[in-house]
């Protein structure tokens, strides 16, 4: 089978792909949906409130169905109900999930167990109802985990969180090799990226602006960043993708040791990095 066979990579061979994405009615999730049905697809959204208003562009608006992700009867009903209404699932797009920031040292052993259960038992329960859908097509399915740079580094205020997500990464690797070649399993890891909530954690427009300076591609990226990505690793496109971890970060963070660093030629450096 090639890259250009119909294929886990590329859905049915004529009409539109059915795509699920979980927490698709804000933020990141809602700009990947928006991102697949701009490209044509017909995208289904789940969250456990409607918005008001539903994920739309090109002329395509998304549909929505109620789902508490961390709820196992719940993902079941989510899955066949989008099977009941399309007859198929050729795309995964795990994305539901975060954190408020809290102490390690004080959070409760109800949090922790909490923020693991959203970001990482939830996400391994629903790919695994939805594998079991795409096992069924003849041209398998494609699992998407939205990571966080937060697996890769140190993530104060949101230890959980972080390690949530270094588990999905290990789920990821696993996964792509027991359900293969049916169905292919990959994690794209975004760094900050701006949101309508992003004040939560940055602040006004100046903090905002601030912290994206610090990024070496001189900003956060947005939720159209991701979801170009996104859509890449789902397409026939990335045929041979699988088990693998897509860094969407922007070209990472400057070390700190350079900011405070005293060596001839570190000044000219840091002025560029201000500019």
């Amino acid at each position: 089978m090639d890259a250009h066979s119909p294929s886990a990579t590329s859905g049915p061979s004529s009409g539109p792909r059915v795509v699920l994405v979980t927490g698709g009615t804000k933020g990141i999730g809602r700009g990947i949906a928006e991102g697949f049905l701009a490209a044509g697809e017909q995208v289904v959204v789940c969250a456990r409130q409607a918005p008001a208003e539903l994920p739309a562009a090109g002329g395509r608006v998304a549909e929505f169905i109620g789902c508490d992700v961390k709820d196992i009867e719940s993902i079941k009903a989510l899955v066949a109900e989008v099977v009941q209404r399309h007859g198929r699932l050729d795309v995964l797009v795990n994305n539901a999930g975060g954190s408020p920031s809290a102490e390690a040292a004080t959070a409760s052993p109800r949090f922790h167990e909490s923020i693991l259960r959203l970001n990482l038992i939830a996400p391994l329960n629903l790919a695994q109802v939805a594998n079991a859908q795409m096992q069924r097509q003849a041209e398998g399915g494609v699992i998407v985990f939205i990571g966080s740079i937060s697996a890769l580094r140190p993530s104060p205020g949101t230890a959980a969180y972080g390690a949530a997500k270094a588990g999905v990464l290990s789920l990821v690797a696993s996964l792509a090799v027991e359900w293969a070649p049916k169905v292919r399993v990959v994690a794209v890891s975004p760094g900050l990226v701006r949101t309508e909530q992003s004040h939560l954690h940055y602040g006004d427009e100046a903090g905002i602006a601030a912290v994206g300076a610090t990024i070496p591609a001189g900003r956060m990226a947005e939720p159209a960043d991701v979801a170009a990505a996104v859509q890449w690793v789902a397409s026939g496109a990335a045929a041979y993708m699988s088990g693998t971890n897509l860094l969407l970060h922007g070209g990472g963070e400057r070390p700190a040791f350079l900011g405070a660093a005293n060596v001839p030629g570190q000044a000219h450096a840091k002025e560029q990095q201000r500019g």
